[in-house]
C-alpha cells in the first residue's frame, strides 16, 4: 500500500499515513483537530529494475555495462594480420596525396 504524506494547515503538523489508493483523503489533523489536513506531493519509493528500461536508469554510478566478448573471435592469441592500402587514389599510394 502507498505511503501518503500530510500536512495541517493550521498547526503545520506533518505525518505520514498508509492508505489503500480507493481509501478517502484524510482531513481531521491528529494533533490540533481542525479539518485543514493536505496531501503533500513527495519523492517515491520503488526503483524500476528489470528487462524494458532504459540502459542509463538506475544503474550503479554511471558506469557502463561491460562488452562480453565472442569467444570465437579472440581464442586464440595469434593477431590478425594488418590490412593492405588499396592501390589507386583512395589507398594514397597513386602520389596524389603528397
Amino acid at each position: 500500500m502507498p505511503i501518503y504524506e500530510y500536512e495541517c494547515g493550521s498547526c503545520l503538523h506533518k505525518f505520514e499515513s498508509i492508505q489503500k489508493i480507493s481509501d478517502p483523503l484524510l482531513t481531521d489533523c491528529p494533533e490540533c483537530g481542525q479539518s485543514t489536513l493536505k496531501k503533500l506531493i513527495s519523492a517515491v519509493g520503488f526503483r524500476l529494475k528489470g528487462n524494458g528500461w532504459y540502459a542509463t536508469d538506475f544503474k550503479g554510478g554511471g558506469q557502463k555495462p561491460e562488452k562480453k566478448s565472442d569467444p570465437d573471435k579472440n581464442s586464440g592469441s595469434v593477431p590478425a594480420p594488418p590490412k593492405k592500402k588499396a592501390d589507386g587514389c583512395a589507398g594514397g599510394t597513386c602520389g596524389c596525396a603528397n
